[in-house]
């Protein structure tokens, strides 16, 4: 019988998934993140409503082409966002996932899509947090190997100090998106926004511009990440994957979506935790026998997984958002 992918089929019910949580005597557990994880910490998504690019035009911010013409626009941008991401805190769904990597530690991986680094201060066990696009913390050299790992400092560098909302909007006007910003963007006679002098440079070259160790647009990921993923999925002394969380994402970008795919075909059941049903992507096909529950990911994570987790509430370190 040919199955009928429609988001009709799939279950919405917390005690059902509780039921297949509690059934499974070595549960095997692959998530995928995106930045619908870290919204309920205040952070902006992307694309969707009110998302970052639909204010910034991405070719002038998070390309290596957009680095060369003006890095100190690029830095401006990325400082603006480190500044913001260590001004939220990790919620109850990071604190979730932390956990339960604790409590299947070669059972249970999560590839994030967020660079924000709330993950990361979750204490969320590093060997099963697999960073697809890297991070906003890490500082490598434009031109040379030299990398830093974890680096939140704020401002990272004197240069790129932030003093008001009006300053940054003014300065990040011409990364707006607009026609009027794109032509000055891509025009030569434009000064560059901080003298190429002021900006970091690499403590190891010496010439080299330091820059925001996040994977841009138009780079490769992480090949030894890509690696770890691969070697997790395709574990010879495990034959399946028995669920797959889809959290915050539309897993349309590959290889992004590809996981969801292919934990489909190692026999994962999926799992969707999503704010809105109308940008579930390539997540919106669901067979009977998947989950779908819409709503805050802060909120869902630590319900549904509570038979494997716990019961979070009142543990040190884990706040209500």
């Amino acid at each position: 019988m040919t199955q009928i992918a429609t988001l009709a089929l799939a279950s919405t019910s917390i005690s059902t998934f509780h039921t297949l949580l509690t059934s499974l005597r070595y549960p095997r557990i692959l998530a995928l993140c995106g930045a619908g994880l870290s919204a309920a910490s205040g952070l902006d998504t992307f694309r969707g409503a009110g998302g970052m690019w639909k204010n910034y035009e991405a070719t002038t911010l998070a390309t290596p082409e957009a680095f060369q013409r003006d890095p100190g626009l690029v830095w401006l941008f990325y400082s603006m966002r480190r500044h913001r991401a260590l001004q939220a805190k990790p919620n109850r769904g990071h604190f979730a996932l932390a956990e339960l990597a604790r409590r299947l530690p070669e059972d249970f991986i999560t590839l994030t899509q967020n660079v924000d680094g709330l993950s990361q201060r979750a204490h969320h066990p590093r060997a099963s947090l697999k960073l697809l696009h890297d991070s906003i913390f890490d500082i490598k050299c434009f031109s040379c190997s030299y990398r830093e790992p974890d680096n939140f400092d704020d401002p990272f560098h004197p240069s790129l100090a932030i003093h008001s909302s009006e300053e940054l909007d003014q300065k990040l006007a011409p990364a707006s998106n607009t026609i009027a910003a794109r032509a000055a963007a891509l025009d030569p006679a434009t000064p560059p926004t901080i003298p190429i002098e002021d900006l970091p440079h690499c403590p190891k070259c010496k010439t080299g511009l330091l820059r925001p160790g996040v994977v841009w647009f138009g780079e490769s990921l992480p090949e030894d990440t890509l690696e770890e993923v691969d070697h997790w999925i395709w574990d010879p002394k495990h034959h399946k994957i028995d669920i797959c969380l889809v959290i915050g994402t539309t897993a349309t970008v590959y290889p992004a979506a590809s996981y969801v795919e292919t934990a489909r075909d190692r026999g994962a059941r999926i799992v969707v935790v999503n704010s809105d049903a109308g940008e579930l992507g390539a997540a919106s096909s669901l067979w009977q026998g998947d989950f779908l529950f819409l709503g805050d990911a802060a909120k869902i994570l630590p319900e549904i997984l509570e038979p494997l987790v716990g019961d979070l509430r009142g543990v040190e370190g884990v706040g209500e958002v």
